[in-house]
């Protein structure tokens, strides 16, 4: 079986094109990028967060997820929820919701006082984008597969990436 060593592209993955990225090649463990591109959250004809001042974490075979800071973000459509899960890299994720539909679950997370490698993210919020729209310059959003993960998948992103059917041992 293959293992990822963290120093080379698998000869299973995707080559990008020019103006592509490979989730080959963004680190183990994550890296987190500054991004000015025009970044649009909203659902319903709401807008929910809108900037471009927003942070990228890099992770080998995800695509990027995209963190918006607060002052982006509409918190009056939004509702904390009762959930939480635990990443390695950052620490305790805090779930939201939108307020005007509570049965719609969870669109998004945040970090409060993450690991301090990822200080930067905290406040910042991150939204599911198969739970509600999201656009990178005017581009929909696709939602990286497996339901759990938060990845944005774009045109100029290859992989094969995690979730995608197969990838459990990753």
């Amino acid at each position: 079986m293959w293992k990822y060593t963290g120093s080379e592209r698998p000869a299973f993955a995707e080559e990008p094109k020019p103006g592509q990225e490979s989730v080959w090649d963004y680190p183990r463990p994550p890296a987190l990028v500054t991004c000015t591109n025009d970044i649009l959250v909203g659902d319903a004809g709401q807008v929910v967060a809108h900037t471009t001042q927003a942070l990228r974490v890099l992770e080998t075979a995800s695509p990027p997820t995209y963190y918006l800071p607060p002052d982006a973000v509409d918190w009056n459509l939004l509702e904390k929820l009762d959930q939480h899960s635990w990443c390695e890299w950052k620490g305790e994720a805090t779930y939201w919701g939108l307020a005007t539909d509570k049965a719609a679950g969870a669109v998004g997370w945040s970090y409060h006082a993450p690991h301090h490698t990822f200080a930067a993210i905290d406040g910042f919020m991150s939204f599911y984008p198969g739970r509600i729209a999201c656009y990178i310059d005017g581009e929909q959003v696709k939602a990286q597969a497996g339901g759990f993960y938060g990845g944005w998948v774009t045109k100029n992103i290859v992989g094969p990436m995690k979730g995608d059917p197969g990838t459990g041992h990753w």
